[in-house]
């Protein structure tokens, strides 16, 4: 079963942060191929290889979805701003992967049938993800971010 779509992040102590980076991403469907080595660069830096595989697939799908439904298709292979962002951040016992793109559209979790090559994509985040959800931006910002968060593991003494 899906996690409701519309959600915040879960209250995460400031205090809490430890790492976060993020990357801009251009509006081609290369921009995956980008996120994927952006993520992984960073798991090593943070000392999480083992995590990758996850996190990976989750970021693929989650910007896969985003050049695929929240930019303007006349507008993908351009230099379309705003542009989509892809943010990692990192606290104590939590890694959180967030898609910021400029649609201020739901994401719909689609129902494919066993032949569709496509419309799993929040199926996959759902299952490899501990928990997901969405926010509209606020303010003067338009858009809104797809979020998905995964638990850490506990270092082993």
């Amino acid at each position: 079963m899906l996690s409701p779509l519309w959600r915040g992040l879960p209250p995460i102590a400031p205090s809490a942060v430890s790492s976060s980076a993020s990357c801009v991403l251009p509006p081609r469907f290369e921009a995956v191929r980008t996120a994927r080595r952006f993520t992984r660069t960073t798991l090593q830096q943070w000392d999480l290889p083992g995590l990758f595989d996850d996190v990976a697939l989750v970021v693929s799908e989650l910007v896969t979805n985003s050049m695929r439904y929240a930019l303007p298709a006349e507008l993908v292979g351009t230099e379309y701003e705003p542009p989509v962002r892809l943010h990692l951040m990192r606290w104590t016992s939590r890694l959180v992967c967030a898609v910021r793109d400029p649609s201020e559209e739901s994401p719909v979790a689609g129902e494919a049938d066993a032949s569709a090559e496509c419309g799993r994509g929040l199926l996959l985040v759902d299952s490899f993800s501990d928990t997901w959800g969405w926010h509209p931006l606020a303010g003067a910002l338009r858009g809104k971010v797809v979020w998905a968060l995964f638990r850490l593991p506990r270092d082993r003494d």
